[in-house]
């Protein structure tokens, strides 16, 4: 960046900015949660179906030693539907899964921010030096990617290194 005569940098501003990231992605972990719990419900509704339609199922199974009753009609199982619905419940639970991993990796990146935040407070007087950890700290983690809607420091100073050359 190669206009720190032009523009004063503050330590202050650089917490805040890693304050306000860590609060964003705090509330990306809440949303992914409450979208998990949702999913985890529709999961448990399908398993409550899938149990639902075996206990429908005809109480004698059939097998060598036990024919079929012929005292009334017969229920059947209708295993097109459960294997539907079972497949179905696998493939919710993959989504879980990967909210799940999702939702660790921008907690430890909130984490990260908070820690940033609370070294830059104690341990960085000068502007500068606090920009460039923040922008070291967002290349090692891969901040860019957390961030669909908002320019990170990192590509901030890179862009404006680009510019540069």
């Amino acid at each position: 960046m190669g206009r720190e005569d032009d523009v004063a940098l503050s330590v202050a501003e650089f917490v805040d900015y890693c304050d306000t990231q860590a609060g964003l992605l705090m509330g990306n972990v809440e949303t992914m949660t409450t979208e998990a719990d949702a999913l985890l419900d529709d999961i448990d509704d399908r398993v409550s179906e899938v149990r639902a339609r075996l206990e429908d199922s005809p109480e004698d199974v059939e097998t060598a030693e036990h024919p079929p009753s012929t005292d009334g009609p017969e229920r059947e199982i209708d295993t097109a539907a459960v294997t539907e619905l079972e497949r179905e419940i696998e493939e919710t639970q993959a989504v879980v899964e990967a909210k799940r991993a999702r939702i660790v990796a921008f907690r430890e990146l909130a984490d990260g921010y908070g820690s940033l935040a609370d070294d830059l407070r104690s341990e960085v007087d000068d502007g500068r030096e606090a920009l460039d950890r923040v922008v070291r700290f967002e290349a090692d983690a891969d901040a860019p990617v957390y961030f669909d809607d908002r320019q990170t420091v990192y590509e901030a100073a890179t862009s404006e290194e680009s510019k540069e050359k």
